[in-house]
């Protein structure tokens, strides 16, 4: 799980004189601003940390009519969000969820070709670049930040919905964490530090395999959760991801952890992602009833 914020639509100003990166943007696509508008509103009609499904579908058909738009990486990364919000917070049984994260990590794919796409138009390969790397090739598009973001994002929902021993063997922790660590080259503040926060849920969460995964630490865990709590205390889901890793450890991490989890009960939600929080504070309270026996 995750945090999620609405983004605003931010547009690329033309200037009268261009650097050669310049990337061009064509006008807003009409469907992109209605499904903003949409997403926008789907905690209307909410029961608890249960949305209302009618807003949030209609965010998603609206962001799918605008993938008509063969070189949109806004309309994928915009659907893949929205798709992510369908299928976490508006009680779909297991099957459906199993669906909705399939498209939203097929979708958010294609953003990162076209985003990478861009970059090779520099006559430059992405073959066997580093994260390091291809940051510094996209980073000045405008999309490439949410791009990899929600990317990252759905290839992890679609891994919890389909086992994460299943998940592993498909290159989806690798591809996790090579997106992570994109972000956290272009933008380390991105969705209140976003690439840490997913990176270290990554690490956290992932199975330790020989050969597959071998990388995983609970170490790095801490690490980048701790990171992404100091890109934004006030974020419930930094700290909640960061309460469950402590508490994996020793007395003193575990004592840690109980005190995080009761900060974040005990906060506000914030009202602009209202359903987000009040999902991440009914989790807080059933660790706190586990971890207090």
């Amino acid at each position: 799980m995750t945090s999620v914020v609405l983004f605003a639509a931010v547009l690329l100003a033309a200037s009268q004189q261009k650097s050669p990166d310049a990337i061009d943007v064509p006008d807003r696509n009409p469907l992109i601003v209605e499904a903003d508008v949409h997403y926008g509103r789907r905690q209307e009609g909410r029961v608890g940390a249960v949305a209302n499904p009618r807003e949030i579908a209609l965010a998603v058909s609206g962001y799918d009519r605008a993938t008509q738009a063969p070189d949109s990486a806004e309309a994928r990364w915009k659907l893949a969000r929205a798709l992510y919000f369908q299928g976490a917070y508006t009680g779909q049984d297991a099957d459906s969820q199993r669906a909705i994260f399939e498209k939203a990590r097929r979708v958010s794919e294609e953003a990162v070709r076209i985003v990478e796409r861009r970059g090779k138009g520099r006559d430059v390969s992405m073959e066997g670049k580093s994260p390091g790397d291809v940051a510094a090739l996209v980073g000045s598009d405008q999309d490439a930040s949410p791009t990899f973001f929600w990317a990252a994002v759905a290839w992890g929902e679609w891994a919890l919905a389909s086992g994460k021993l299943q998940a592993v063997r498909t290159g989806a922790a690798e591809k996790i964490r090579d997106y992570c660590e994109t972000l956290i080259a272009i933008e380390p503040d991105f969705e209140d530090g976003g690439g840490y926060r997913v990176l270290g849920r990554l690490h956290h969460q992932a199975p330790k395999i020989p050969i597959l995964t071998p990388w995983v630490s609970r170490e790095k865990a801490l690490q980048n959760l701790r990171r992404a709590v100091a890109q934004n205390p006030r974020n419930l889901v930094n700290r909640h991801f960061l309460a469950e890793t402590l508490a994996d450890g020793n007395a003193a991490e575990r004592a840690e952890a109980i005190g995080i989890e009761e900060t974040v009960v005990a906060d506000a939600p914030s009202p602009g992602h209202l359903v987000e929080e009040l999902a991440i504070q009914v989790e807080a309270r059933k660790d706190l009833a586990k971890w207090k026996k």
